[in-house]
């Protein structure tokens, strides 16, 4: 069972989204019909789509504290990273990054629980703090970003 601090965080991170949505109260009705809510992308985040088998070690190279939410998607076999809304083309030359354009809709579950093979790996902690697409580029990249000694 979780810990209150992490349902707590959970919670905000849900919140957090509901406030991404154009329509916070129709994403909220879907996810009690247990549907996606759909949250387009551009204003407050970006979204890039990896290989789901990518981000756990993505995660080591970056450093936990420093990666924000991913979603995978189990039947298309992708990843889901949120990035800056200021994205340009930072990662367009990374192999095995899709960048999805201003106006794509995420099918997003709630981040309390999941929902028709989709769930938050790294769930949004309602900071809204997304990855440095730097980072997730040079954790892609040959050889991997790997943090510094002195910082692992």
């Amino acid at each position: 069972m979780a810990t209150k601090p992490t349902q707590a965080r959970a919670q905000a991170g849900q919140d957090w989204l509901l406030s991404c949505a154009p329509d916070p109260a129709a994403a909220q009705d879907a996810w009690e019909r247990e549907e996606f809510a759909a949250l387009p992308t551009g204003t407050r985040w970006r979204v890039v789509e990896a290989p789901l088998v990518e981000p756990l070690a993505a995660i080591q190279r970056i450093g936990p504290e420093r990666v924000g939410p991913i979603l995978a998607d189990v039947h298309r076999d992708a990843a889901l990273w949120l990035l800056p809304a200021g994205l340009a083309d930072e990662l367009d030359d990374v192999p095995r990054i899709t960048t999805r354009p201003v106006g794509w809709v995420l099918k997003s579950p709630p981040v309390l629980h999941s929902l028709d093979g989709r769930w938050w790996v790294k769930r949004p902690d309602g900071s809204g703090g997304p990855t440095d697409p730097v980072l997730l580029g040079a954790a892609f990249g040959p050889g991997g970003y790997r943090l510094p000694a002195e910082a692992s």
